[in-house]
Parts: structure tokens; C-alpha cells; sequence
């Protein structure tokens, strides 16, 4: 089922090559551990090991890398026979991103002398853009390939820390757990990607743009692995103490209360009143994202609920009403339905954020202001203006992730990279060896290449209830 323009033997080799040699030239030259990290800079200070930032880092650390590699991996496995793709072009990309990020942010975040210090701070953020490269993945999921993913990766990354280093530094926005940053911005760049790699004949897919039983129960998998560590991911760069602690809690009681929403939503728009998956899978998780900007404020239990309730009702209707809308009208093909997972509630959690921010008093935070809103503690600014920087970076973002979509959308579209063709999407045996296959879709190779034949055998399995048959045609 390979042809000429898909065949990676030669394409996917020299590009992964070629960039990985790059990094190692470009780390070499430009990158070298933090005083925590390097031996002697760490023994000439008279400290206990145990004050080392790693032993508050590291466990929030790890939680996010499960996140990135197992959570989003498996997350995107529901497609009936793009497993295989889902969770290795996920290992692929997060792999190639990580690196990049770690040099891009560095650039913006980490110079010192002319050198990239890095330590366990600077791989969380990495992970972090990552994530979102990964986020516009699920966007494009099963129509591109691995080469074109690490286009995307390449630029979104890039544009990523721009977006960042202008939210963060220049705009002094606030946004630990990244609603805007990460999720909003890699929502709609992947949107706007899948726009300009419209596919207007992808029905000759659309039998394999499903799940099975067994793909939506590895999904879950992934599900369940972010809904547990979401709150490590939120806080994991805050500041220690009570912020760390508040925004942990914080979007621990969103993501509960989107959750029951999800379920109750589920069940109210269904024809018969059952529980769809995919809203289990996707929208219990809006409640993270949406806690992400306002986490580390003082959101409240009470305000956190609310704020992971209405997540999970405005992801629920986005999957039933909003997603048929987008791919029939404004022709994005949204495979993974990032929209209503990650760009819905990000905006949602940057413009609960923006009004937290805007009522912050002394009287609420005291002392603690410095930390969460350091320019209003100082007098720089008022509460009212730190609201005004938090909707002016949901603002930017959006402009970045549209415009930066575009182009890189675009780039992407060039046949060199070897997409797969309109009746091959969302199928893993173009890239992968996958056993078995040869009889089972022989028919998905002869709609694609144009051949006759005759007594052509077909197995399949019509639907749940039927057994499995013998088709001759």
C-alpha cells in the first residue's frame, strides 16, 4: 500500500538525521548546565543536597512526561487501525520537539553569557511546548506524515516560543498552567493547519475515521493518564509553597466537577440518552485546561468548580453541534476534535483568568500578591490592568496561532513530504509494518490504485452483532 510519493525509506532517514545532528551541533555549541545541575558551581555554595530544585521538581517532572508520552499518546488511539501511528508518530514528534524547545525557549528565557542553562525547570517547559505541538497532532491525526509532522514541529515550536517569551516577558501576562500558551495556541494552529490541508475527498477514508471497541478502550488509557497527573502539569512551574499547592487543588476540583458535567451532558444530547466516548475521552479533561491561567490565583474550590463545570458542557456541545459545522462549513477536518477539548476551554480558562486577575486585592492574596501578580504587589500597575494584559495575550495568541498555522500549513502541503493519498488516510500499514494486512484491506489497495479484478476476497465484520463474513466479488 506504498507508493512512490509515501515510501520513507530514504525521506524519513534523512530528515531525522540531518535534525538530530543539528541539535547535537547546536547543544555542543550553545547549551550547558545550570548552577543546580553542574558539580562545581552547586558544591561552592555551603547548602544541604536536598535544597537542590531537583527534589522539588522532578516528581511534577515526571508527571508531565507521562502526560506528554503516554496521555496524549494513547489518547489518540480510537481510530480503529491508527494505533500504531498514534502512539509512535507521538513518541516521534515529543522526542524531536522536546530538544527543539529546549533551544528555542532558551533563546528567549535561558541566556546567560551567550550559553542555554538548563536544569529540571527548563525540561518541564519543554514538555509543555511540546504538548502543544502535540495538541495540533490530534488536529491533523491519521491525514499527514511522520515528515510532515516534523515540519510542523519545527516551526510550531518556534513560533510557540515567541508567543510564550511575548506573553510571559513583554506583556507580563500569567498563564502557569498554559490555557493560552500552550492550549489555545496549539488548538488553533492545528485548526488552521488542517484548513489549508483540507482533503476534499477524505470520504474515501471515512470507513477507517472511526473507532472499535477495543481502540476506544485504549483511548481511555490515555484519558485516564492525564486526568490523574493534570494537576502536576498545572503547577509544575509555579512558584513553590502555597501557589504550587493552591493551583494543584485548584484544578484538581475543575476537572472533577467537568467530569459529572461531561457524563450529564453525554447523556442529554444522545437520541437514546447513552454515554458517547468521545466526550468521556475528551471533554472530562476540558476542566485541566481550563483551570490552566487562573490555577494559581485565587480561584477558590467554589470558583474552580464552576469554572470545570462549564468546561465540560461547552466540550460536550462543541463534539455534537460544532465539529459537523466546522468540517461542513469552514472545511477544517478536525480528526481528534482539539477544538472542544483544548481551544474552547482555553479560551474559556484565559478570560476566567483575566477577570480573577482583575479583582486580585491585597485583601484576598497579602503578602502572596509579590508571588502570583508581582507587578500589582510592586504598585506598577493596577489589578484592573494585569485583566486587561491577560485579554490582550488571549488576543495575541490567537493572532499568532492563526497566522503561524497558515503559513506552516502551507509548507506542509508541498508533495515532497509524502502524505498519504484521500482513500489511505487514518490507515497505519502506509508507514508501518503491521501483520496481516495484506488480505484483510487488500480492497482499500485496489480502490486506490485503479485496478480490476475479479473473485476478490474480502473479510470484515459487518457490525457488532453479525458475525464475521466471507465476501466474494
Amino acid at each position: 500500500m506504498t507508493d512512490a510519493s509515501t515510501n520513507m525509506r530514504l525521506k524519513l532517514p534523512i530528515v531525522c538525521f540531518i535534525l538530530q545532528i543539528i541539535l547535537i551541533i547546536l547543544f555542543g555549541v550553545l547549551v550547558q548546565y545550570d548552577h543546580e545541575v553542574d558539580a562545581k558551581k552547586w558544591h561552592s555554595h555551603n547548602h544541604s543536597d536536598y535544597d537542590n530544585d531537583f527534589y522539588y521538581r522532578y516528581p511534577s517532572f515526571q508527571d508531565v512526561h507521562v502526560m506528554i508520552f503516554v496521555g496524549f499518546g494513547f489518547l489518540m488511539t480510537f481510530l480503529q487501525r491508527y494505533g500504531f501511528s498514534s502512539v509512535g508518530f507521538n513518541f516521534l514528534i515529543a522526542a524531536f520537539a522536546l530538544q527543539w524547545a529546549t533551544l528555542m525557549q532558551g533563546f528567549f528565557h535561558g541566556m546567560h553569557g551567550g550559553k542555554i542553562h538548563i536544569g529540571v525547570e527548563s525540561m518541564i517547559n519543554a514538555d509543555f511546548c511540546t504538548g502543544s505541538v502535540l495538541i495540533s497532532f490530534g488536529a491533523v491525526l491519521g491525514k499527514t506524515s511522520p515528515i510532515q509532522l516534523l515540519v510542523m514541529a519545527l516551526f510550531e515550536v518556534t513560533l510557540f516560543a515567541v508567543n510564550e517569551f511575548i506573553l510571559l516577558s513583554v506583556l507580563g501576562a500569567k498563564d502557569a498552567g498554559g490555557s493560552m500558551t500552550i492550549h489555545t495556541f496549539g488548538a488553533y494552529f492545528g485548526l488552521i493547519v488542517a484548513r489549508v490541508l483540507y482533503r476534499p475527498n477524505l470520504n474515501k477514508s471515512k470507513h477507517r475515521n472511526s473507532s472499535v471497541y477495543h481502540s476506544d478502550l485504549f483511548a481511555m488509557i490515555g484519558t485516564i493518564f492525564l486526568w490523574m497527573f493534570w494537576p502536576s502539569f498545572n503547577s509544575a512551574i509555579t512558584a513553590h509553597g502555597d501557589d504550587q499547592h493552591r493551583t494543584a487543588l485548584n484544578t484538581y476540583y475543575s476537572l472533577a466537577a467537568c467530569t459529572l458535567s461531561t457524563y450529564g451532558m453525554s447523556a442529554l444530547t444522545a437520541h437514546d440518552g447513552k454515554l458517547d466516548m468521545v466526550h468521556i475521552q475528551n471533554a472530562a479533561l476540558a476542566g485541566g485546561v481550563a483551570a490552566g491561567t487562573a490555577g494559581e490565583m485565587m480561584l477558590t474550590p467554589f470558583g474552580s468548580m464552576i469554572v470545570g463545570f462549564l468546561a465540560g458542557i461547552i466540550s460536550v456541545l462543541g463534539f455534537k453541534f460544532l465539529s459537523p459545522i466546522l468540517e461542513e462549513k469552514l472545511k477544517i477536518q478536525d480528526t481528534c476534535g482539539v477544538h472542544n477539548l483544548h481551544g474552547m476551554p482555553g479560551i474559556l480558562g484565559a478570560i476566567v483568568g483575566a477577570v480573577t486577575a482583575a479583582v486580585a486585592s491585597t485583601d484576598t492574596y497579602g503578602d502572596g500578591m509579590a508571588d502570583v501578580f508581582p507587578d500589582v504587589a510592586t504598585g506598577d500597575v493596577e489589578a484592573s490592568f494585569q485583566g486587561i494584559r491577560q485579554a490582550i495575550s488571549l488576543a495575541v495568541t490567537l493572532g499568532m496561532a492563526l497566522l503561524g498555522g497558515l503559513i506552516v500549513g502551507f509548507i506542509m502541503k508541498l508533495p515532497v513530504f509524502g502524505a498519504p493519498p484521500d482513500a489511505l488516510c487514518f490507515e497505519d500499514s502506509i508507514y508501518w509494518e503491521v501483520s496481516g494486512n495484506k488480505l484483510l484491506f487488500f480492497d482499500d489497495w485496489l480502490n486506490y490504485s485503479g485496478k480490476k479484478t475479479t473473485k476478490i476476497i474480502k473479510y470484515f465484520i459487518n457490525d457488532s452483532k453479525s458475525p464475521i463474513k466471507l465476501v466474494v466479488y
